[in-house]
């Protein structure tokens, strides 16, 4: 955004630099103007946000703080709840559905002050890696509107690197802050499992779905996640210790980290040389800041992606059972209600979603049970084992975020095995749970950006924002 980082706009806020208003108008004003080209945006409530930003307002003429984002713009992927917005998941059969309630992270956000301006396209149901399989139309990378921005949480990415918002909220179940992130040039985070309350999140799968930040800088990804982030009582996953604050840590350098270069995600299949070149160039800044860096094998690495692609359309034909033309959304009159409810589920759900639902019923079939799904688990506890291996000789691992950058629109929608491949180096994290970020670092031969990916152990994030913040300032 013209007004600078998230950090820099709530200062000047907080101060009474500029007023809330004033911020929130600029961010509508340049969706307005761009969006149309870029297609980040779904809904865009301006009337809402502009009541908000003058309660914002309001506060700091009592004298009051309205806390650490006050009238930051953001912008939320529609598949988290927001009381009386539609909330569409990029999907029919989700059409008209306003939720009666908000995400916490949405209500954690308000609380400290920041002002949703409107919600994201995604790949339906955030099943994809590109934003192109939205029932509402593709979205672009800002960077080359030729190009996709990466999926599913595309909308937010880009809405994010196109300067609408300084802050985007996605959710990431294989990879679906980061990958985007990657390819549109920002940071995106994907937190520890159970460190952000996943209430209001419309479940995908419903074991590996984090929410995340997606900012312009490390220091703002910090600043959000520490908002967002603590125990919440309505989601029985989240982890019951309040975090340690992250923006506290980002000035610590790396002098006694210990860093691995994961040799299977550097090496994994359809790496670009000049992605490989850019994890090589972020680990010797960090051996130069002062870190031990050296090569580290996780070799179940290598199984992961499979394992995933079997372990997540499973809890996601489980998970969209739901959605049956009864209750909310959609609804397409049959003979009766078997009819009716098939109808409806035809009507409403794209290709790819009918994919993974077809593809995760027959994984969890009987007689099919323990060949698919009960192999995907064992291979994902020797993901866990593995990783726990690692991060007892590293604080840190580093990696590619995305094999490739941003390729052209429709390169890869009808070829499912080459779309899936740009998860290779993400899916790991999420199988494990643990912490992973995606963080810029220059851009290929074409001008497109470069994202090098730091992982860490579960609540791992104070060390892993330590050293992103040194691959930050390194990049070229």
């Amino acid at each position: 955004m013209s007004g600078g980082t998230a950090l820099e706009l709530a200062a000047s806020v907080r101060r009474g630099d500029r007023s809330a208003g004033a911020v929130v108008d600029e961010a509508l004003e340049a969706i307005a103007a761009r969006d149309g080209e870029v297609g980040a945006f779904l809904t865009v409530p301006g009337d809402e946000a502009r009541q908000a930003a003058g309660r914002v307002d309001e506060l700091i003429a009592q004298g009051d703080d309205p806390g650490p984002l006050a009238g930051v713009p953001v912008a939320l992927k529609d598949n988290l709840c927001t009381r009386g917005i539609p909330t569409s998941c990029a999907s029919r059969i989700l059409h008209g559905w306003r939720p009666p309630y908000s995400a916490t992270v949405v209500e954690r956000l308000a609380a400290a002050g920041a002002i949703p301006v409107g919600k994201t396209n995604l790949d339906e149901f955030a099943m994809g890696s590109s934003t192109e399989n939205s029932a509402f139309g593709p979205t672009r990378n800002p960077r080359d509107t030729t190009r996709v921005p990466g999926g599913s949480s595309g909308g937010s990415a880009a809405a994010v690197a196109a300067g609408f918002v300084s802050v985007g909220l996605g959710s990431d179940t294989g990879g679906s802050i980061r990958q985007p992130a990657s390819l549109c040039g920002v940071v995106g985070v994907k937190p520890t499992y159970g460190a952000v309350s996943r209430f209001g999140l419309v479940a995908f799968a419903s074991s590996l779905d984090q929410i995340g930040p997606l900012t312009t800088t490390v220091a703002d990804a910090a600043l959000v996640l520490d908002v967002i982030a603590g125990p919440d009582p309505a989601d029985s996953t989240s982890l019951p210790d309040a975090p340690e604050p992250l923006v506290p840590v980002l000035d610590a350098g790396v002098a006694d980290l210990r860093v691995g270069v994961v040799d299977e995600l550097v090496a994994a299949e359809g790496v670009q040389p000049d992605v490989r070149d850019a994890v090589e160039a972020a680990a010797v800044a960090l051996e130069a800041a002062g870190a031990s860096v050296d090569r580290v094998s996780v070799p179940s690495v290598e199984h992961a992606l499979s394992a995933y692609y079997l372990i997540a359309p499973a809890e996601a034909s489980s998970n969209l059972a739901r959605f049956d033309g009864v209750r909310y959304g959609l609804r397409v009159d049959g003979t009766d209600a078997a009819e009716m409810n098939a109808r409806t589920r035809d009507a409403g759900f794209g290709t790819e979603v009918k994919r993974r639902i077809m593809l995760g019923t027959y994984a969890l079939s009987a007689g099919y049970y323990d060949a698919y799904y009960g192999q995907a688990q064992r291979v994902r506890t020797l993901v866990i084992r593995e990783f726990a291996d690692a991060y007892r000789d590293h604080d840190v691992l580093l990696g590619p975020t995305s094999p490739t950058t941003a390729f052209p629109i429709g390169d890869r929608i009808d070829d499912p095995l080459a779309m899936y491949l740009s998860d290779v180096c993400t899916v790991p994290s999420n199988l494990s749970g643990h912490a992973a970020m995606s963080v810029p670092f220059g851009a290929d031969a074409e001008g497109l950006p470069i994202g090098v990916q730091v992982l860490a152990p579960a609540r791992g994030e104070p060390v892993m924002f330590r050293a992103a913040a040194i691959v930050e300032d390194a990049a070229p």
